[in-house]
């Protein structure tokens, strides 16, 4: 029987059923003839020649066809990779605005490289369809049941970053058919730790669909952290418990929804500044073939070969409008179509760069700021990139946040005494010097002191190098690194002396990071001292090497409820989470500043205090007086004022509480060195005297 065959629309591009058939769009600019391959259950395959053209999108209406329909492209054109064309018919290739994928891609069964093996300038004519997963039709239609994006304000924002596999993999009380899931995720145990704890977000590693690269599968690895994407549109296969035939898109909705509903939002990492195609060397799985001197960034002098901003062999090309425009379309679907409430963007300044420096005016940005939906969700920055100039720190428009690596890297040097205390204070009170002169505010700083990438936080005042030897790359790949503190012991050990110092340390990093001024970025697990023995670069590692571990001992269990008490002290009180800048300033008839730095001996810091190379012991003031909010019922609340005296110095020090007009009484809330201590002791007066132990940190707060 002869199908019908309908021209059908050039937009939307992808698949779109609308209950009488689907209609197909794909783009390419440069092809000069598209094969539609439709697939039944026995991998039979139907091949459809698309005809009509619109503005280079290649389109077909096919009655009938509907969710669930498996296909894939064949695009034919020029073989001339000197030039920067890479068609080969003979490699099916993935949609690029395919909704649902299959699974992984099954090197094993086919070749997928497009050039004969010793000659790259020869086109391959084996078929890679065995290898190569199926694109599905879906039906995009789901109950939200009222559902919206929750946009709470960024200085109430709290968020915890987290793999959705390794977060639920090993988690008592979620069923066993679940764990590593969208479904544990949204499960009641997952939820219930999340809202225990106290945050207010997750953000995911890569949930686009993943493509493991070849040389991890011959190890028997696979590309655990997600940083390597095939389909922008698609939610990762892997991660379905209910199956990967379309219903992985509901899945991951029903994810969405059941956070919401426990009030945390979902913010996504997601990976558009490469493929998970490699270098002009690598396999062609989908962009490659369907148009590779549009999709990537090529060599000007050289279009053979690929301009590497992010060190994967490739960088996509947003200078291209319709390569932009697929990146819009992503995140408008993923916002719209998903309720997802914002974006992490990995390696960001290559996204930013126009046609070779990073340019904070670049058309990437200038369409994002337009955009009636995404200019509204969060948008985060990882502001750097491997190329020259990436590092851009603080340079990213208004809008945008950014993870503030200054931040990580001067917590991390202050409590091992290698910083002077005005960088300290800098970061402490939100990077005003980053932020505030582009009219940003504190939460434009996501300040983290660990993430995916590196040593967990257990790990961090554990070792000192680097132990990446299960990677299989000779102990090569990863960084060493030199902001490390362990106690000057490697590894892990009996000694309790060793490991009090290790968790008292553990608890100044968090406490820094969860009372100072900007957004809070926890990594998972690290509120239940995670290990992942010393690996810093477990990007392959999908083994209980960096699942969470769920069985916690004494130590564990400290950590954890210390740092739900640093969130609950945040959430309740305004004066850590400020929407604006400090200034050192008392208002118009208030008798203390919003914030005042104090030495050990009471007296404000001067500047030469502030440069001195062997301080690692100061007091900050934080007013809450300055941030008065409102009740339920309208009535003006004052915040209480703290003190948060820190002692970065292997010695113990005894400060010198500031003078009246800054409180007459204090009482103790937190103590690192400390933890078991209640809040609300004995109270003392101003002026009077307080110890704090080496390497800790001692919170007070004003009663009258």
């Amino acid at each position: 029987m002869r199908r019908a065959v309908w021209p059908g629309k050039a937009f939307p591009l992808g698949p779109t059923w609308d209950g009488n058939g689907t209609n197909f769009s794909l783009f390419s600019e440069n092809a000069t003839h598209v094969e539609l391959c439709l697939f039944d259950e026995a991998t039979t395959e139907e091949r459809i020649a698309v005809r009509q053209q619109t503005a280079h999108n290649w389109h077909v209406y096919l009655p009938g066809v509907g969710p669930g329909q498996r296909y894939g492209y064949r695009v034919d054109g020029a073989w001339e990779p000197a030039a920067g064309h890479r068609f080969n018919p003979a490699k099916l290739v993935i949609d690029p605005y395919a909704k649902a994928i299959e699974g992984p891609i099954a090197f094993d069964r086919a070749r997928t490289l497009a050039y004969c093996a010793g000659d790259e300038n020869a086109r391959d004519a084996e078929d890679s369809a065995p290898a190569i997963p199926r694109c599905v039709v879906i039906d995009d239609s789901f109950d939200w049941e009222g559902d919206l994006r929750l946009e709470r304000p960024w200085a109430e924002t709290v968020i915890y970053e987290l793999h959705v596999k390794g977060f639920t993999q090993r988690m008592p009380g979620v069923r066993e058919d679940l764990r590593g899931t969208y479904a544990g995720l949204a499960s009641d145990a997952a939820i219930a730790h999340l809202r225990d704890l106290g945050v207010t977000a997750v953000e995911l590693l890569p949930v686009h669909h993943i493509a493991d690269e070849d040389i991890l599968v011959e190890r028997g690895l696979t590309n655990y952290w997600g940083y390597s994407t095939i389909g922008f549109f698609a939610p990762h296969a892997g991660y379905a418990a209910t199956g990967t035939r379309g219903e992985q898109v509901r899945e991951f909705k029903g994810m969405v929804k059941a956070l919401h509903r426990a009030g945390i939002e979902v913010i996504l990492d997601v990976v558009y500044n490469h493929t998970a195609e490699g270098s002009h060397l690598g396999p062609t799985l989908s962009f490659k073939g369907v148009d590779n001197a549009s999709y990537y960034r090529l060599q000007p002098d050289d279009p053979r070969h690929y301009m590497d901003f992010t060190g994967t062999g490739n960088s996509l090309n947003p200078v291209h409008p319709s390569v932009l425009r697929l990146i819009m379309d992503s995140l408008r679907y993923f916002a719209v179509a998903c309720h997802v409430d914002g974006f992490r963007f990995d390696l960001a300044s290559a996204l930013a760069r126009e046609l070779y420096d990073v340019d904070r005016l670049s058309a990437f940005f200038d369409v994002i700021h337009q955009d009636p939906v995404l200019s509204q969700v969060k948008l985060i920055a990882e502001p750097w990139d491997v190329g020259p100039g990436g590092y851009q720190v603080g340079n990213f428009p208004i809008l945008w946040s950014e993870w503030n690596g200054m931040y990580r890297d001067t917590i991390r040097d202050f409590w091992r005494e290698h910083t002077a205390v005005a960088e300290f204070a800098r970061r402490f009170t939100g990077s005003s010097d980053l932020y505030q002169a582009d009219g940003r505010h504190p939460s434009a700083s996501v300040n983290f002191v660990t993430c995916h990438d590196g040593f967990t936080l257990r790990d961090l005042v554990s070792y000192d190098r680097k132990h990446n030897e299960a990677n299989l790359e000779g102990n090569r790949d990863g960084t060493d690194d030199n902001r490390s503190w362990n106690c000057g012991v490697e590894g892990e050990t009996d000694d309790p002396v060793i490991n009090e110092l290790r968790d008292r340390q553990t608890r100044n990093f968090l406490a820094t990071l969860l009372l100072a001024q900007g957004t809070p970025m926890l990594l998972a697990g690290d509120e239940l001292r995670r290990t992942q023995r010393g690996n810093n670069n477990a990007y392959c590692q999908d083994n209980e090497l960096s699942w969470v571990d769920w069985e916690l001992d004494e130590r564990a269990r400290g950590i954890l409820e210390f740092t739900k008490r640093l969130l609950r002290l945040r959430a309740e009180h305004p004066v850590f989470r400020r929407a604006a800048f400090l200034t050192g300033e008392a208002r118009q008839g208030s008798g203390a500043p919003d914030i005042w730095w104090f030495r050990p001996d009471g007296r404000r810091m001067t500047q030469s205090d502030w440069t001195r190379g062997d301080a690692f012991a100061l007091g900050a003031f934080l007013n809450g007086a300055e941030i008065p909010t409102l009740a339920a019922d309208g009535e003006p609340i004052v915040d209480e004022s703290f003190i948060v005296l820190f002692n970065a110095w292997r010695e113990p020090v005894t400060f010198v509480l500031p003078p009246t007009r800054f409180g007459r009484r204090w009482a103790h809330e937190l103590c690192t060195a400390q933890p078991e201590l209640p809040a609300n002791g004995t109270t003392l007066p101003a002026r009077a005297t307080v110890p704090v132990e080496g390497h800790a940190l001692r919170v007070l707060r004003r009663t009258g």
